[in-house]
């Protein structure tokens, strides 16, 4: 049987495509066109930078005009591929940053763009640095416009605006002074290409690394202390235990019951729902805890326990948190019970 969502998907699985297609062949006749452009400078090295500029201009706005026309959901998703593939901030109009900016600019506040945002400037002020020290003018100023977009506030944009001139000024009177031929020059932007790929490549590819160990440590970190917490609550529960037998012994015995009581009903006063972990929010991970917790006589949850986690230490942190500010109405004895939480990407 055919899902009813499923023409509707690829739909927009076929949009997607086709706005990555069309960044890709701008993007190459970009690499073509500023081949050529030396050229047609004559030895002419302002021309060039001004052509070079330009030109990145136009690339850029044809990539910005490929992106806009993508809905939210298509944003997030080519942003998530992107993201996971190490593409975070280059090629042009297919990396993860021009992504969520989309997504920014579509729906403002959008918290996992937001989050994304801030982990990628850093890297993307390293990338501007390094192109304009090879004297990649055109990508340099590419991603200075990207850092801009991001926040027009950032104490990196005047330095680096200003050295990316002075790097310019410099190249253009070295140019003048050597005299290069415009093969020469030709063989110097095919070269500049091949040595912006291999690093850009090698760059994302351990930021993207270094991002992982990261969301690991802090993972490994929520667990140890999710296991202290279960641990202090256990011996809390052991010493209450305890208390409560030896304040047995020393009562007098109790009238026995005329009959059993059944375990008394649970009524929600309050059950907010848990926070949605950022990082399984970034990529789109769903799942589900199985919690066991104890209601005290006050309707607080005394304490909690993950029985169940798919996948694993993703979502236990939050489930807890939440759990544990639960309140239901006053019962006459500690009832303990276990409810299932999920999580769902789609409903954040």
């Amino acid at each position: 049987m055919v899902s009813k969502h499923s023409t509707p998907a690829r739909s927009s699985r076929a949009r997607l495509a086709a706005a990555l297609c069309v960044a890709v062949a701008l993007t190459a006749c970009g690499s073509q066109d500023d081949t050529s452009a030396p050229a047609a400078a004559g030895g002419e090295p302002a021309a060039v930078t001004q052509q070079a500029a330009e030109q990145a201009a136009r690339q850029q706005q044809a990539a910005d005009d490929a992106i806009a026309g993508l809905s939210l959901d298509e944003l997030r998703t080519a942003a998530n591929a992107a993201y996971q593939e190490s593409r975070l901030y280059s090629p042009a109009g297919q990396n993860a940053m021009e992504y969520y900016l989309a997504v920014r600019e579509k729906e403002a506040g959008d918290p996992a763009a937001s989050s994304a945002l801030i982990d990628l400037l850093p890297m993307t002020v390293i990338a501007t640095e390094q192109s304009r020290d090879r004297a990649d003018f055109a990508e340099a100023r590419r991603l200075l416009g990207l850092i801009e977009r991001a926040d027009a506030s950032h104490p990196a944009l005047e330095r680096l605006r200003a050295s990316i001139v002075t790097a310019e000024e410099q190249l253009a009177r070295k140019t003048e002074q050597q005299q290069l031929t415009a093969e020469q020059e030709a063989q110097r932007q095919q070269q500049l290409e091949r040595d912006r790929a291999q690093q850009q490549q090698q760059q994302q590819a351990a930021a993207a690394q270094q991002l992982a160990q990261q969301q690991q440590a802090a993972a490994e970190e929520a667990a140890r202390e999710e296991t202290a917490r279960q641990e202090a609550a256990r011996q809390e529960a052991a010493r209450r235990e305890a208390a409560q037998q030896e304040a047995a012994r020393a009562a007098p015995a109790p009238t026995p019951a005329p009959a059993a009581q059944a375990p008394a009903q649970l009524r929600p006063l309050s059950t907010p729902a848990p926070r949605y972990p950022q990082e399984a929010l970034r990529s789109g991970t769903s799942g589900e805890v199985q919690v066991e917790f104890t209601v005290g006589v006050d309707g607080s949850v005394t304490s909690a326990r993950v029985v169940r986690a798919d996948p694993p230490r993703t979502f236990d942190r939050e489930a807890l948190t939440a759990v544990r500010r639960w309140r239901f109405e006053p019962v006459p004895a500690p009832v303990t019970t276990r409810r299932t939480i999920g999580f769902s990407p789609d409903n954040n």
